[in-house]
C-alpha cells in the first residue's frame, strides 16, 4: 500500500508539472526581460512551504549569474524590509495568493515603485491583483491525501522558478566559465575547477612504445608504469593505438606463439583521447560514454602528452 502510495504521488506532481509547460507564454517573456533589465537584486520571499522555495530560488538565481536575496517575510515587518531598493524586482511566491504577510509587503513595496513577479498558486487572488506579473503555478490538487499540505504546488512554484532561473541564464549568455567562478568550493568545483592536465600521468610516469616495439617490452612498460596500458607511437611520435590489459589477454586467447609479435599488431586502433585543458568533468562524460577506463592526453599534433585512469578521477573525487 506504501509503494503505491508514493507511485501515486509520483504521477501526479509529474502530471501537474506538465501541465506547466502551456503556461509558458508573454507573462513568461515580460518576467525575463524584467529580471534581465534589473539593476538592483532579485528580491525572493515567500511564507511556510511558498518561503522554502523562494530560498532556493534565490540561490538558483544567484549562482547562475543574477545577484538575488532571500527575504523572510516574517521579519521583513521588523526592520528587514529595509533591504529593498527602486532597483531591485521582487518575485512572490505564495500557493493561496492571500497570506498576510506577504500583502503587507506588497503594500510597501508598491510605495517604491518596485516591479513584482508572482509565481502563484491562485490567479483569481489579491496578490494576483496587486502584481505586475503573474506565472500561474496553480495545481488541481495536492498529493496529500487530504489535500492540504503544499506537496504539488511547491514543486510546480520550484519547476516555474527554476524554468525562469534557466532560461535567464540563457538569456543573459552567463558561461560555463561563470559558473565554474561562482562555484569555487565542494565536488562541484572540484568538477567544474580541474583540468585533465592537473591529474594526468606525464613524464617518466606515461607508458610510451613504438609500433615497432615487440611483446615482450610491451609488458615491461606496462608493468613498469602500473597503468594497465601503453600508449602506441608511430615513428613521428603520433598517437596510433593503445594496447591495455585486455589487449593482451585476447591475444594470449588466440596464440601463445608471440616470437615476432609487435606492438602495432595487437594494438587497439583509433583510442579515445583528450586535450589537457578540458575539464576533469569532461573525461568522466568521455569514459561513461564509451565504458572505458583510460583516456590519452594529446596535443594539436596528436601526440601524446599524458593518460587519465579512471582512478585518477575517483581520487579526486570528480566521479
Amino acid at each position: 500500500m506504501s509503494i503505491e502510495r508514493a507511485k501515486q504521488v509520483i504521477r501526479h506532481e509529474s502530471q501537474a508539472i506538465s501541465r506547466l509547460e502551456s503556461r509558458v507564454g508573454e507573462n513568461f517573456m515580460q518576467a525575463l526581460s524584467l529580471l534581465e533589465k534589473c539593476r538592483g537584486h532579485v528580491v525572493v520571499t515567500g511564507v511556510g512551504k511558498s518561503g522554502i522555495v523562494a530560498r532556493k530560488l534565490s540561490a538558483t538565481l544567484s549562482s547562475t549569474g543574477t545577484p538575488a536575496v532571500f527575504l523572510n517575510a516574517l521579519e521583513a515587518a521588523h526592520g528587514d524590509i529595509g533591504l529593498l531598493r527602486a532597483s531591485d524586482v521582487v518575485i512572490i511566491i505564495s500557493r493561496s495568493g492571500t497570506t498576510d504577510e506577504l500583502q503587507y509587503i506588497l503594500q510597501y513595496i508598491k510605495l517604491l515603485a518596485i516591479h513584482v513577479i508572482g509565481i502563484l498558486g491562485n490567479i483569481k487572488s489579491y496578490l494576483a491583483d496587486k502584481c505586475d506579473i503573474v506565472l500561474d503555478a496553480s495545481v488541481e490538487a495536492e498529493a496529500c491525501p487530504f489535500n492540504l499540505a503544499p506537496t504539488t504546488s511547491s514543486t510546480a512554484a520550484l519547476v516555474m522558478g527554476d524554468a525562469l532561473a534557466i532560461a535567464l541564464l540563457e538569456r543573459k549568455g552567463f558561461t560555463e566559465d561563470d559558473f565554474k567562478f561562482l562555484h569555487p568550493g565542494g565536488t562541484l568545483g572540484r568538477r567544474l575547477r580541474r583540468t585533465i592536465f592537473d591529474l594526468m600521468h606525464s613524464g617518466g610516469e606515461l607508458p610510451l612504445v613504438n609500433e615497432s616495439t615487440p611483446i615482450n617490452k610491451v609488458i615491461i612498460e606496462m608493468t613498469s608504469k602500473m597503468l594497465g596500458v601503453t600508449c602506441v607511437v608511430n615513428e613521428q611520435g603520433r598517437l596510433t593505438g593503445i594496447i591495455t590489459d585486455g589487449d593482451l589477454r585476447r591475444l594470449l586467447e588466440k596464440s601463445t606463439k608471440l616470437n615476432g609479435v609487435a606492438a602495432v599488431d595487437f594494438m587497439s586502433r583509433d583510442p579515445k583521447t583528450v586535450s589537457g585543458d578540458a575539464l576533469a568533468a569532461k573525461g568522466v562524460n568521455l569514459m561513461e560514454r564509451f565504458s572505458i577506463t583510460h583516456l590519452v592526453v594529446v596535443d594539436k599534433d596528436s601526440k601524446p602528452q599524458g593518460i587519465v585512469h579512471l582512478h585518477d578521477l575517483l581520487r579526486a573525487g570528480i566521479w
